[in-house]
């Protein structure tokens, strides 16, 4: 699948702002402004940006707890992204959702889920409805390794299969759930094997090649609206730190680290550009620089926005008709 040599610019752009919106979340909640749980996904833009190159609006995308670029590719503006991690009022989903919990379903992000597996079930509905309505969008579902391993999420693969359902599912395998390698917890090398137990294809990708997700995608999510049913998407990729904030991390090779920091997915990227001669280096650092203004300007917006009123504490779980009678 061929890129424009001018989108190659917009993805190490969008590829930068994820990275730098979450480190700029690394030193936030260390230094204890930011509450709950975070879970960062440095390492592993460029599996964010290219798979969100090939979505389209109408699409149903379910990610996991680790997925703030999709988020942020998915239309929801650094701005109120930025706000709903801080808990404020202005954020997302009004600080309800934090970071496990963000979506925008107007924007097809149908929201992170901290629960493993369960996920994998919920969006075979997304997809029905999709089938259903033959409105040619399908339903998409992101996971890791870990989640990967269990039952729900084999029922779902099940169950899309049999139903030639547009679900496409894509394990992010960044080698570990939470602690255990995935070498530990799989025999087999390729996560996307799988996929022939339930007559559907799957291929693994590297994760850390932009491109080569774009193509992978491009060709597994047009198949899907074709009416191919349903297929497994395994990216290959690592995840720069921890498991979540604060995780020490004692579990893994200082040689493993060293190994996939020379596959950084957005210096390879970059070295693409250059040799295209599609921009200079000092084009690049004025792109980098763009997305830091942005985040800037997002953390003074959170910081500057109210957090929710007391009032506002029971709204939101309950979906009510006119008149107050609840569906």
């Amino acid at each position: 699948m061929k890129v424009a040599n001018e989108d190659l610019i917009k993805l190490y752009g969008e590829m930068w702002l994820i990275r730098l919106f979450e480190k700029r979340l690394s030193d936030l909640f260390a230094k204890g402004v930011l509450p709950g749980f975070i879970h960062l996904g440095i390492g592993q833009e460029a599996f964010m940006a290219g798979t969100h190159y090939n979505i389209k609006s109408g699409d149903s995308v379910g990610t996991s707890h680790r997925e703030h670029g999709l988020l942020l590719g998915l239309g929801i503006s650094p701005n109120a992204l930025m706000a709903e991690l801080y808990g404020k009022a202005t954020g997302s989903n009004k600080g309800k959702g934090g970071s496990m919990h963000a979506c925008s379903p107007k924007n097809g992000a149908l929201g992170c889920n901290g629960i493993l597996g369960d996920a994998q079930t919920i969006i075979n509905g997304y997809a029905f409805s999709h089938k259903f309505r033959n409105d040619g969008n399908i339903a998409i579902t992101i996971f890791g390794d870990g989640a990967a391993n269990r039952g729900d999420v084999h029922e779902g693969m099940n169950l899309a299969s049999v139903l030639n359902l547009p679900t496409v599912f894509i394990i992010v395998n960044n080698g570990y759930g939470i602690s255990m390698s995935s070498k530990d917890s799989s025999n087999i090398q390729d996560l996307s094997a799988r996929a022939q137990s339930y007559g559907m294809p799957g291929i693994s990708v590297d994760g850390n090649d932009v491109l080569a997700v774009i193509e992978a995608t491009g060709e597994a999510f047009k198949r899907t609206r074709e009416g191919g049913g349903p297929c497994v998407l395994e990216f290959k990729t690592y995840r720069h730190q921890g498991h979540f904030e604060g995780d020490p991390v004692t579990y893994r090779p200082k040689e493993e680290l060293d190994m996939w920091m020379k596959k950084d997915p957005i210096k390879r990227l970059e070295t693409i550009i250059l040799e295209k001669g599609l921009a200079s280096p000092e084009k690049l650092l004025e792109v980098k620089n763009e997305q830091i203004a942005i985040i800037d300007a997002a953390q003074k917006f959170a910081e500057e926005s109210p957090y929710p009123d007391i009032s506002e504490v029971y709204t939101d779980v309950y979906f009510e008709l006119e008149g107050g009678a609840l569906k």
